[in-house]
């Protein structure tokens, strides 16, 4: 069942069950595949649409961090619950070990020596990571950790 199809079917169990939160998160998550579908004017792969929801939860974690600085408590517990929800449908996270032998074996490729080759590094430890949902502020720091000790 690809991801569109588990979010229908989850969407219509939602406003059967009449939970109104994740009904509004799935409509969001619809509305979001659907825009980037109709933008790619083709359907979309399954990477694509885990992007589009790498995104989302981005977005969430964004409005976190501002309405915790703002002293929006209640608006902090209804993003809460909103991230949770959305990454309920990504692939798991890599693990920190995962994620390091990623890196070095992505160093050991590009022959990176200096942050300044931070870009080629990321690039190919994305693409030993397929498959599964890393975060790229987390990632960029860990390259940025690693090549920092290997000079």
């Amino acid at each position: 069942m690809s991801l569109s199809e588990r979010i229908q079917k989850e969407l219509t169990e939602a406003i059967k069950a009449r939970d109104e939160l994740r009904v509004s998160v799935l409509r969001m998550m619809k509305t979001a595949l659907h825009n980037r579908q109709v933008e790619k004017m083709r359907p979309l792969e399954e990477a694509e649409a885990v992007q589009v929801l790498q995104t989302l939860v981005k977005q969430r974690r964004e409005a976190i961090e501002q309405f915790a600085k703002g002293g929006r408590a209640d608006l902090v517990a209804k993003e809460t619950q909103e991230l949770a929800i959305l990454e309920s449908y990504l692939p798991a996270p890599p693990s920190q070990e995962e994620l390091d032998a990623a890196i070095r074996a992505a160093i050991q490729e590009t022959g990176a020596t200096s942050p300044k080759q931070m870009g080629a590094v990321i690039k190919a430890a994305r693409e030993r990571l397929a498959g599964k949902a890393v975060d790229g502020k987390m990632l960029a720091d860990r390259v940025r950790a690693l090549l920092a000790r290997s000079e």
